[in-house]
């Protein structure tokens, strides 16, 4: 049985240059998905999102496998980030910050299959944010990238960068949420070593 990897699949999106922003088309991509607010550092509400994501995700993985004879690696968690002002971002004022944490998921993966692999977390234990597993579909088109190297606190003068020089140097505006894909995990890694994929979707500025 070949085991689908979407970091393979989709190579350009997922092995960005660390040194130089990269224009790149997100096609549609399927993930599971928990919408919050406040500081991932001291909101229950991340961390409830977090640990229901990952049994919904391998349940979803053994599902597949068993009843579809179809197997697949599963993703990276990743986040999409926004606020009213996007500048919170370079200031690194988390407390105005909402997100969507996510995994991304085959394209056979149905509604139905997330559903039970939800009912199938919550009877083995009632997870606080079970209820909220959605199955989100998005499509981020062209998007600028880099691989960032460090602290997720050290993001904000790659985020400035990106913010007011690349995407002005090149005619860009925003076009979608922040989009960050975390390939390491922070558990286990320094925190300078660790790599996160910055990620902004982008669109022509009109009549630039």
């Amino acid at each position: 049985m070949d085991k689908y990897d979407v970091k393979k699949a989709h190579k350009a999106l997922y092995a960005p240059s660390a040194k130089e922003f990269s224009l790149v088309e997100v096609p549609e991509l399927s993930y599971i998905a928990i919408d919050g607010h406040g500081d991932p550092n001291t909101s229950a509400e991340y961390v409830n999102a977090i640990e229901a994501l990952y049994p919904v995700a391998y349940g979803v993985k053994f599902d597949s496998k068993r009843n579809l004879e179809r197997d697949f690696v599963v993703g990276p968690l990743e986040g999409l980030w926004w606020a009213d002002d996007m500048s919170s971002f370079v200031t690194r004022d988390k407390s105005a910050w909402s997100w969507t944490m996510m995994i991304v998921q085959p394209d056979w993966i149905t509604p139905e299959m997330v559903t039970d692999a939800v009912a199938k977390a919550r009877a083995k234990k009632d997870l606080a944010a079970l209820e909220r597993v959605r199955l989100l579909t998005l499509a981020e088109g062209t998007s600028a990238q880099i691989l960032h190297v460090g602290s997720y606190d050290a993001e904000a003068p790659t985020l400035d960068r990106l913010h007011n020089q690349y995407m002005p140097e090149h005619g860009l505006t925003f076009n979608g949420h922040h989009h960050e894909i975390y390939l390491s995990d922070a558990r286990r890694t320094a925190p300078e070593k660790l790599k996160t994929i910055l990620r902004q979707p982008v669109k022509a500025v009109v009549g630039g």
